[in-house]
């Protein structure tokens, strides 16, 4: 009876080792939780803050020009973003009184805004235009700015009036009053000043960086339109009507992949409402699970695991450690931008590739909310997320595939 008494204890210990060794091995699977691989990484000057202001637009743009500006070895740059913000917005508040407030005035903006801006306007270096210097601050704070400006525009552009007034100059007065709240809260565009010794006008200085706007080719992928063709993208903030060339999926999804391989980086609009891009990004990442296990390009024991779980279960997964993601199609897309689920929320740098160890693919992300979160300012977006909420990107047209570029008709 002894003898067997001590048996059972062993054998009890055995299987309580076993099941704490078990217990144990599944505590540090969760702990791991996502950890990525980075494949390919381009050069791209440091995380900037937009802080309490729309302007990612701005800054993902110039990002993207001060990106392309290392890679076309002329060193490291940081533009000025209120000084291409300050342009922009009062050309956004002249048409908005010029449609009679059909053209919508707010802080928001396109990335043709910079490419449009650097080419109509020039270019100055941040030094010559602070975000907050003139309110004290170092960062930007555009609440007031948009409660005066705002105000004016609506005054105007909805307002009864026969006539607007002009000064002897032929100057329409209400353009000075919104250019001189502008001058106050974002400061007066410089008309020339000295940089590493030289003196430059802003668009002296833009001609000698050597940038061509030419160059740079706005894409992207909706079935409403033809395809290899272009097309006005119907969004608010592009009030300047810029033209998108449209492909299919497939084939815009390609250049992501062929543009960071050649070491060109893309600015990067999309949606950041999902719920994938909201409870990921404090821990660095942006995914599209497929809760409802469709996905037909994952297969093995992970998938076995995922297909057995409740859909809460699965989404309480996605956000713990990688899962198999949801590959759309262009008529799932197509939907989600039609019925407003997709959104022109943000503009961002992508600027290289990596995978998690379940093998999904990742780009990585260079955002413009300051050095927070995991990854100090940076994040990994799913091919998945790309793919579904992706806007619009901008590219050098040397990082289109040779024969996307020839369906374009781009050389």
């Amino acid at each position: 009876m002894k003898k067997l008494v001590s048996l059972l204890t062993i054998a009890a210990l055995l299987f309580s080792g076993v099941v704490f060794a078990q217990n144990e091995t599944k505590k540090e699977e969760k702990k791991e939780g996502y950890v990525f691989t980075n494949l390919k990484e381009i050069p791209v000057t440091s995380v900037k803050d937009q802080a309490r202001a729309g302007t990612c637009w701005c800054y993902s743009g110039l990002g993207f020009i001060e990106a392309e500006l290392l890679r076309m070895g002329k060193g490291e740059y940081d533009l000025s973003e209120m000084y291409i913000v300050h342009n922009t917005y009062i050309d956004r508040a002249k048409a908005a009184v010029r449609t009679h407030g059909d053209v919508s005035f707010s802080q928001g903006g396109s990335f043709y805004d910079v490419i449009y801006g650097m080419k109509t306007f020039g270019l100055v270096p941040e030094a010559e235009m602070r975000p907050g210097a003139m309110y004290g601050d170092s960062l930007s704070k555009h609440g007031e700015l948009s409660a005066i400006s705002d105000a004016i525009v609506k005054a105007i552009a909805e307002g009864d009036h026969k006539s607007l007034q002009h000064n002897n100059k032929n100057e329409v007065l209400w353009v000075k009053a919104i250019e001189a709240v502008h001058d106050i809260y974002l400061g007066k565009r410089p008309e020339s000043f000295v940089y590493n010794g030289v003196t430059y006008t802003p668009m002296s200085f833009y001609n000698s960086l050597g940038l061509n706007p030419d160059d740079y080719i706005s894409i992207t992928s909706y079935t409403h339109h033809p395809y290899y063709e272009k097309f006005v993208l119907e969004i608010q903030d592009n009030w300047r009507w810029a033209q998108c060339y449209n492909l299919p999926l497939d084939e815009f999804m390609d250049i992501f992949d062929y543009a960071i391989d050649n070491g060109y980086t893309i600015a990067w609009g999309a949606d950041v409402s999902e719920e994938g891009f909201r409870k990921g990004i404090r821990e660095g990442f942006a995914v599209l699970p497929d809760l409802d296990a469709t996905s037909s390009d994952n297969s093995g024991s992970d998938m076995a695991h995922w297909t057995g779980l409740s859909k809460t279960d699965r989404a309480k997964e996605a956000y713990e450690h990688p899962t198999p993601q949801r590959w759309v199609t262009p008529e799932e897309r197509q939907l989600a931008f039609d019925s407003w689920e997709t959104t022109d929320d943000h503009g961002m740098l992508i600027y290289g590739k990596a995978k998690d160890q379940m093998g999904n693919e990742y780009y990585l992300v260079k955002n413009s909310w300051g050095k927070v979160y995991k990854y100090d300012g940076m994040f990994y977006a799913s091919k998945a997320y790309v793919r579904y909420k992706t806007m619009n990107i901008v590219v050098h047209k040397n990082g289109i595939p040779k024969d996307i570029k020839k369906k374009l008709g781009i050389k």
